[in-house]
């Protein structure tokens, strides 16, 4: 089957999860056999950034990490029925400019025999509502949204049963324990723009320093004012770090910590970012600032340890610290789950069984539902 999948970027993983999943469902997808193509707009704000702050050099990392993959660089003013000669199935992220997702959206209503896709793997359609209803999804086959709260919302829009809950997961080919020397407590976040900055303090910072464990923090768009408070608190700041190098980092730390966007833990619940999929793939124990995982993704308390304040935080990290079996049997349970039902392996089974339920249908009908 050839699969073409329009990304903000493939190259660059800077202030962009997305990537990160992305790598790995597609790299699982041409271990299958599948001709992959990706297309990435040449002005890519999350390159830009990258390229800016580290150079070209910056790239290798991914491309070392997975040589089978590559993307095609299309300027602003491209035919986009050229990049989807010849495809079975187009999927489109939804970090694409507006006039790409409706043009791709026309071809297929014009009779293109792909499948069309819109990936959703964010909160604007609740933060922003109606800067994702301006996109024209008319002539698109059905939404994968990455948590049911977010499937919920598109079905309210008028998709029902053509949206589907496609979650991310951890590319275990990569995600994986490493054997190492370990101390001291990691996280790997980026700062975003203000939406879980007390979180940030209350649960991760204040909690570290008073447990007495070293703190490694690396991530972008941090502020002066969020460095300040990070140097005030004791914490080592790196700045970005590229996602292939993850499981080493996790490798030399204790525990680690997830620290939830507000949006994630009030009106999108169930979601949690892939940093968690990914920790747990790599064995280090985490313990999570409160969310509610109401799709049943994990045992907590078995796989990860939620701390419902920040005084808890510190009691579970403290605890952590000195118990090496309560560390051990974190691990091994948030591995064994992510193994039994969170591989990018997983997802690529769950994508074909929708694709094999599609077959390219006939719009008519669901233009008839969608507003």
């Amino acid at each position: 089957m050839r699969i073409v999948y329009f990304t903000h970027s493939l190259d660059s993983c800077w202030n962009h999860g997305n990537a990160h999943f992305l790598r790995g469902v597609l790299s699982e997808l041409i271990a299958r056999g599948h001709d992959v193509r990706v297309h990435e707009p040449a002005d890519s704000w999350s390159r830009a950034n990258l390229v800016s702050d580290h150079g070209e050099e910056a790239l290798a990392a991914y491309r070392t990490a997975y040589p089978e993959l590559s993307s095609w660089r299309y300027a602003a003013e491209v035919d986009p029925a050229a990049l989807v000669d010849g495809a079975d199935v187009v999927i489109v992220h939804e970090w694409n400019d507006h006039g790409l997702v409706a043009a791709l959206g026309s071809l297929r209503k014009a009779g293109a025999a792909f499948t069309l896709l819109f990936h959703d793997t964010h909160h604007r359609a609740v933060s922003t509502p109606d800067e994702m209803r301006a996109y024209d999804l008319s002539g698109y086959d059905g939404v994968l949204a990455f948590g049911e709260a977010l499937s919920r919302v598109y079905r309210g829009w008028g998709w029902g049963e053509r949206v589907w809950t496609w979650h991310e997961a951890a590319d275990t080919r990569r995600f994986f324990p490493v054997e190492g020397e370990r101390s001291g407590l990691v996280w790997i976040g980026n700062w975003g723009d203000g939406e879980r900055t007390a979180e940030i303090e209350q649960f991760l910072l204040a909690p570290a320093r008073d447990a007495g464990l070293p703190l490694d923090i690396y991530g972008v768009r941090y502020p002066d004012e969020g460095k300040a408070m990070l140097a005030r608190y004791g914490a080592r700041y790196h700045g970005w770090a590229p996602n292939a190098a993850a499981p080493a980092i996790f490798a030399r730390a204790l525990a680690t910590v997830h620290v939830p966007r507000r949006y994630y833990t009030t009106i999108l619940p169930g979601i949690p970012t892939i940093r968690v999929f990914e920790a747990l793939a790599c064995g280090i124990p985490l313990v999570s600032a409160p969310w509610d995982d109401a799709e049943g993704l994990f045992r907590p308390g078995e796989d990860f340890v939620f701390a419902a304040d920040g005084a808890e935080m510190t009691r579970t990290l403290a605890a952590l610290r000195d118990d090496p079996e309560l560390r051990a049997a974190l691990a091994r349970s948030g591995l064994e789950t992510i193994l039994a039902r969170h591989t990018c392996a997983h997802r690529v089974d769950e994508l074909l069984a929708i694709l094999a339920r599609l077959d390219a249908p006939s719009l008519s009908a669901a233009r008839s539902t969608v507003a």
